[in-house]
């Protein structure tokens, strides 16, 4: 894969049903950073076949830079449409598709036919939805191509039969685990799980926030008015964009040395969180017109 995937960037992940290519546009178009084209839930077997043939239309219409943003999440192995599933990727990938979603992620072995279809073209984007997928995750995270992680968190509840509460405290240690893995592999941070409910945008922004405090670095969405909440809660907040600032500046003042900032010390560890925090800044932008895809 040449250079960086913009995927790697991003925070809000925005999913269109794959047998409704007119609303891909629109999804581009809402603020979303990355937006997942997706052949596997949203689209019943009968429209599999036409869901394939309207995204290899569709994508060479586009913008690269909107291509390049553009994710499609596959067929899981084992289904009776994941083999024409990547057999149509050579072709979008050479269209310029920036990723592909693999779900239920079992082993790093289980990418590798994904990863030769792109032929190095494209990222992938393994999501981690059973206690295989957690099992594997560090080689998972390892493997070539992969950008970053995903969490299906409610395939992993369904997997292991868990019941969550509405805090989903149960989640906690199988997070942490993602996130570690992703560490460990020199991947930039994981995407979080759905919220269900598209109305109550607290909510929405109550989950990424503490997604984010777990150590995750974006969230799946399933509906553009979700996208203001997710980033509001991922974008630092003025003031710390500000403390973030002087840091950077004094630590460049010091010249790398120990030095203090509103009577604290600061030190490496905290110099690498302050540029964290610049960066989500300049990544974050506040999504345009989500008033839906339809």
């Amino acid at each position: 894969m040449s250079g960086p995937s913009p995927m790697a960037s991003a925070c809000s992940f925005l999913f269109v049903p794959g047998d409704r290519p007119e609303r891909v546009p629109k999804a581009l178009a809402s603020g979303a950073h990355a937006v997942i084209v997706d052949w596997e839930d949203a689209v019943a077997p009968a429209a599999k076949a036409g869901a394939r043939l309207g995204l290899t239309q569709l994508l060479p219409t586009l913008p690269a830079a909107d291509r390049a943003r553009l994710a499609l999440r596959i067929n899981a192995a084992g289904t009776p449409w994941h083999a024409d599933d990547v057999a149509a990727l050579p072709t979008l990938a050479t269209q310029g598709l920036g990723a592909v979603v693999v779900p239920k992620a079992e082993s790093a072995a289980a990418l590798q036919p994904v990863a030769a279809a792109l032929g190095g073209q494209g990222a992938l984007l393994p999501l981690i939805e059973s206690a295989a997928g957690l099992e594997a995750v560090r080689a998972i995270a390892a493997a070539p191509q992969v950008a970053r992680l995903l969490f299906g968190h409610l395939d992993f509840q369904a997997d292991l039969g868990l019941a969550c509460g509405p805090d989903e405290a149960e989640l906690v240690p199988v997070r942490l685990q993602i996130v570690l893995a992703s560490r460990l592999a020199g991947v930039v941070p994981p995407v979080d799980g759905v919220t269900t409910d598209t109305q109550d945008t607290a909510l929405v922004q109550s989950h990424a926030a503490r997604a984010l405090r777990g150590g995750f670095g974006g969230k799946l969405c399933i509906h553009p008015a979700q996208l203001a909440a997710v980033h509001a809660a991922f974008a630092p907040a003025p003031e710390q964009a500000d403390w973030a600032r002087r840091v950077v500046d004094g630590f460049a003042a010091a010249q790398g040395g120990v030095f203090s900032i509103d009577g604290r010390m600061v030190d490496a560890p905290v110099v690498a969180l302050a540029r964290q925090v610049l960066a989500r800044a300049a990544r974050i932008r506040v999504p345009q017109g989500a008033s839906g895809l339809g």
